[in-house]
């Protein structure tokens, strides 16, 4: 995850503009001559959008865009420390 990218995606889509991506996606990872580097990139970039729907729907309900990044990484932190 790139937090430069997530914030990027979230300040110019919208939640169903990166949800449809997502989807987009995560279709086109199913297709049978897709190599593992390609596979690697897809999943970094469904890992970035999933982060940039998680922070949008966070200012949505309120928080600054400064503090739904911060919440956004301590999760992320803090899933990895366990």
């Amino acid at each position: 995850m790139k937090l430069p990218v997530i914030k990027q995606i979230q300040r110019t889509s919208s939640a169903g503009e990166i949800e449809t991506a997502i989807k987009v996606l995560e279709a086109t990872s199913e297709a049978a001559t897709l190599k593992e580097a390609d596979l690697d990139v897809i999943g970094e970039l469904i890992s970035n959008m999933c982060g940039a729907l998680e922070v949008h729907q966070l200012v949505t309900s309120g928080l600054s865009e400064k503090d739904a990044l911060n919440t956004f990484m301590k999760k992320v932190m803090g899933s990895i420390d366990v």
